[in-house]
C-alpha cells in the first residue's frame, strides 16, 4: 500500500523541510507533494533534495482565505498524481503546519486495514450537528459575494448606514478579507437530493474518493463555479460532493486534532504547546495542528514519530 502526503503551504519554509523530512523518516516509502504558494514566500528544495519522491507544485497565483483560490493546490496535486500515474492508495491532505501524532508506520497500516473510504468531517449545515448556526450556514453557502479591494471595503464600510438606506448592504463578518453580500443566486444547487454539507478542510481519502471527485469537479463545471461566489469553499464542497454521492463509506472522523475554541478566533487554531501533548498523543489522532516551528512540543513528538 502506498500513502501520498500532500502539504499544502505558504510560509516557514524550516518548518515544512522538518515536515517533510518527519514524513519520510516515518514512511520512506511514502509520496509527498508540496503545493507551495510563491506569491506569499519562496521555497528552495535544496535543503531536502536528498529525499526520494517528494515534488513540489508550485503556485504562482495568490491563495487568499475564504475564497476558491485555496482549494486550487489540492486540485492541481490530483492531476498531478493521475497524470504521472502514481499508485498511491490514500491521499492525506496536511497544512504545513501539521505534524503527526503517531508513528507514520501505525497510521499506514490502520488505512490498510480499515473498512472506510474516507476520514473526514461532515454535516448537514442546517442540522443540529453543525456548528454553525442557521444563519451562519445560510450567509456562507446559499449568498453569493463580491470581493472588494480593502481601500473601497473600509470606505463602503465605514458608510454603510447611510448608503444603506438607498441601496441594501451588508458584509460578511470580518476575517476573510472585505466582501458585499449579493442577493441570494437564483441557481442555487442545493434541495434535498442535494444536501449542502459542511466540514472541516483537512482529511484522509482513498483512491478512489479521489478519482470520484476529479470526475465529479470536471463534468460539473457549474457547482464549482457556484462555490467560486460563496465563503470559504474548503469547508463544504469535498464534502458535498462525496456524501452525496452515497458511494462510499466514511468515518466522521478527520483523525486530526485541533482547538478553534481557544484560538484567536476568524478561523485561526490553538497554536499548540507542551501542555497538549497527552491529548495529542492519546491514539485519536493521526495529526495535529497548529504548531509554531521550532517548539519543545515538536521534540517531543518526534521521540515517538520515528
Amino acid at each position: 500500500m502506498k500513502v501520498c502526503y500532500f502539504i499544502q503551504t505558504h510560509k516557514n519554509p524550516e518548518q515544512i523541510y522538518r515536515l517533510v523530512r518527519t514524513i519520510k523518516k516515518s514512511s520512506p516509502k511514502a509520496q509527498i507533494l508540496i503545493g507551495h504558494d510563491f506569491t506569499s514566500c519562496h521555497l528552495d528544495m535544496t535543503p531536502i533534495q536528498d529525499l526520494s519522491d517528494v515534488e513540489l507544485l508550485r503556485g504562482h497565483f495568490p491563495v487568499l482565505r475564504g475564497h476558491i483560490s485555496i482549494l486550487q493546490p489540492y486540485f492541481n496535486a490530483i492531476d498531478w498524481l493521475f497524470k504521472h500515474n502514481s499508485d498511491f492508495d490514500w491521499l492525506i491532505y496536511l497544512s504545513g503546519q501539521d505534524y503527526p501524532t503517531q508513528s507514520l508506520s501505525e497510521v499506514e497500516d490502520f488505512l490498510f486495514q480499515t473498512e472506510y473510504d474516507g476520514f473526514i468531517r461532515y454535516w448537514d449545515v442546517f442540522s443540529e450537528l453543525s456548528p454553525w448556526n442557521k444563519e451562519e450556514a445560510y450567509s456562507r453557502y446559499f449568498c453569493h459575494y463580491y470581493r472588494l479591494s480593502e481601500k473601497l471595503g473600509k470606505w463602503l464600510y465605514e458608510r454603510r448606514g447611510k448608503i444603506g438606506k438607498f441601496i441594501p448592504i451588508e458584509f460578511f463578518p470580518l476575517g476573510y478579507g472585505w466582501l458585499l453580500k449579493l442577493a441570494a443566486p437564483i441557481n442555487c444547487p442545493f434541495n434535498e437530493q442535494f444536501i449542502c454539507y459542511g466540514g472541516w478542510a483537512w482529511f484522509t481519502l482513498s483512491r478512489k474518493c479521489i478519482q470520484y471527485l476529479m470526475k465529479f469537479i470536471k463534468d460539473n463545471p457549474k457547482l464549482i463555479n457556484y462555490y467560486k461566489r460563496t465563503v470559504l469553499p474548503e469547508e463544504s464542497i469535498f464534502q458535498t460532493i462525496l456524501v452525496n454521492s452515497k458511494l462510499f463509506k466514511f468515518c466522521n472522523d478527520d483523525k486530526r486534532f485541533v482547538d478553534f475554541a481557544r484560538g484567536s478566533g476568524y478561523g485561526h487554531p490553538w497554536i499548540i504547546t507542551t501542555e497538549d501533548y497527552s491529548t495529542i498523543t492519546n491514539g485519536n489522532f493521526h495529526f495535529a495542528r497548529k504548531f509554531e516551528q521550532d517548539s519543545e512540543i515538536l521534540d517531543m513528538l518526534d521521540r515517538i514519530i520515528s
